[in-house]
C-alpha cells in the first residue's frame, strides 16, 4: 500500500484549478481495484512520452506492487528515440496486439484523446490522462485527469509524483525520465517552468551519462541524409518563414529532424516541413517566438483542410490527408497550405525565395 494517501499538500494549476490532495495520492488510489495497468501514448512515441510511461510504471510497480504495460502505437524511426529505448531495454508491446480487458486500467501519457495522435480510438476506456500538451482532446468520463499545460514535459510531471511518494529512482528510470525533460526543454527560446528544473536536478546525480551521451549521438541513417538534401533544395523563405518539402518521406519522424535543422537558418522564426508518407503531407512546425502557440496556430490551418494537428508554444506537428499520391494533388495541397501559413502569420502572400538558388543547384551537379 502506498504510504502518502493521509498527506495533504496543496497544489496549483492542475487543470485550472487548485486541489489540496496530492495528484499521486489520488492516481494511486484510484488504482487499487485493477489487476494490472497498461499504459499507452501517441502514434511514434517520442522520449517523453517514452520516460512518462517507464516513470509511471514504476511508481505503480513500486507503490501497488501491480504488473505493468508500456505499448508503443506505430514503429519508433528517429534515431535517438531508437537508441533510447535499445540501450535503456524499454519493452513496448505493439497495440495492435494488445488484449483488452476491464481488469485492465489504461493509462494515456504524453496525450489525449481523439486528438488524431493515434491509431485506436474508443477500443477502450481509459481510467486516466496526464499530458502536458495544449491540444485539447475528448477527456469526458475519465476518472483521472492531470493535464498542465504550462508545463514543459510530461517527464516532469510523473517525476513529481514520484518525489511526492519518496521513492529513490533507479537508474534506468531516472536516464528515461531526465532524457525526455531534456528532449523537450531544447528549443530557444527555453520554456520551462520551476517543476521541469527541479526534476532535472532531483534525477541528474542518478544518470547514466554515458548512456545519454550515446543516444544524443545515435547513429543516422541514410534516409536522413536523403531527406535533409530533397528539403535543402526544396525549401523557400517568405520573409521570416521557411518552408521545406519533401515528396516522398521514408518515415513520420524524419520531418521532425529535418525542421529541428532549418529552424536554425538566421532570419528565420518559423519554420515548416512538410513531406509525402502514404496517402497524408506529414507536417512538421518550429518556432523561436516566445508564447506563439504553434500547436494551436498548425490545428487552425489544417483543421480547415481536413487534417489533424497538435503541439506546444514553440513546436506542433500534424497531417493532411491528400486525395491522391499524383504530384499535381500534392502539389495543390501544399499551395493551399502555404497560403493558409501566410495568411496566419500575417505574411504578404508572395513568391518564395529558394534556400538554395537553382543555379547554385546545377552547379554542384555537374
Amino acid at each position: 500500500m502506498f504510504a502518502a494517501m493521509s498527506k495533504a499538500n496543496a497544489e496549483a494549476g492542475v487543470n485550472g484549478s487548485k486541489t489540496h490532495a496530492r495528484r499521486s495520492d489520488r492516481f494511486l488510489h484510484g488504482l487499487e481495484d485493477y489487476s494490472s495497468v497498461t499504459f499507452v501514448s501517441h502514434v511514434h512515441p517520442d522520449p517523453d512520452s517514452l520516460g512518462s510511461m517507464v516513470g509511471l510504471a514504476y511508481l505503480v510497480e513500486s507503490c501497488l506492487g501491480k504488473p505493468t504495460r508500456l505499448t508503443r502505437d506505430g514503429e519508433i524511426c528517429r534515431a535517438e528515440n531508437r537508441a533510447m529505448v535499445d540501450l535503456l531495454d524499454i519493452d513496448l508491446v505493439p497495440i495492435e496486439q494488445v488484449k483488452w480487458k476491464d481488469s485492465n486500467a489504461v493509462v494515456m501519457v504524453d496525450s489525449q484523446p481523439k486528438t488524431g495522435r493515434h491509431s485506436f480510438n474508443g477500443e477502450v476506456n481509459l481510467f486516466a490522462v496526464i499530458d502536458h500538451h495544449q491540444t485539447p482532446g475528448d477527456l469526458e468520463n475519465i476518472p483521472f485527469l492531470d493535464i498542465r499545460r504550462g508545463l514543459g514535459a510530461t517527464c516532469s510531471l510523473v517525476t513529481r509524483y514520484l518525489m511526492e511518494q519518496d521513492l529513490q529512482v533507479p537508474e534506468r528510470e531516472a536516464t528515461c525520465l531526465y532524457y525526455g525533460i531534456e528532449t523537450e526543454l531544447n528549443g530557444v527560446p527555453r520554456e520551462a517552468t520551476a517543476l521541469d528544473d527541479t526534476a532535472l536536478q532531483f534525477l541528474y546525480p542518478s544518470v547514466n551519462k554515458d548512456i545519454i551521451a550515446k543516444i544524443r549521438n545515435a547513429p543516422l541513417p541514410e534516409t536522413f541524409f536523403e531527406s535533409l538534401l530533397h528539403a535543402l533544395q526544396s525549401s523557400f523563405t517568405y520573409d521570416h518563414l521557411l518552408i521545406s518539402w519533401i515528396n516522398e518521406l521514408p518515415t513520420p519522424e524524419l520531418a521532425a529532424q529535418v525542421v529541428d535543422f532549418m529552424i536554425r537558418y538566421e532570419g528565420i522564426d518559423w519554420a515548416v516541413c512538410g513531406g509525402v508518407h502514404d496517402d497524408r503531407l506529414v507536417l512538421s512546425v518550429r518556432t523561436n517566438v516566445h508564447r506563439a502557440h504553434a500547436g494551436e496556430i498548425l490545428r487552425q490551418v489544417v483543421g480547415k483542410m481536413g487534417g489533424k494537428a497538435g503541439g506546444h508554444d514553440r513546436r506542433a506537428g500534424g497531417y493532411i490527408p491528400l486525395p491522391s499520391d499524383s504530384a499535381n494533388a500534392v502539389e495543390q495541397v501544399q499551395s493551399e497550405l502555404r497560403r493558409r501559413l501566410l495568411k496566419v502569420l500575417h505574411i504578404e502572400d508572395c513568391r518564395g525565395k529558394r534556400l538554395v538558388p537553382r543555379r547554385e543547384m546545377l552547379q554542384n551537379m555537374m
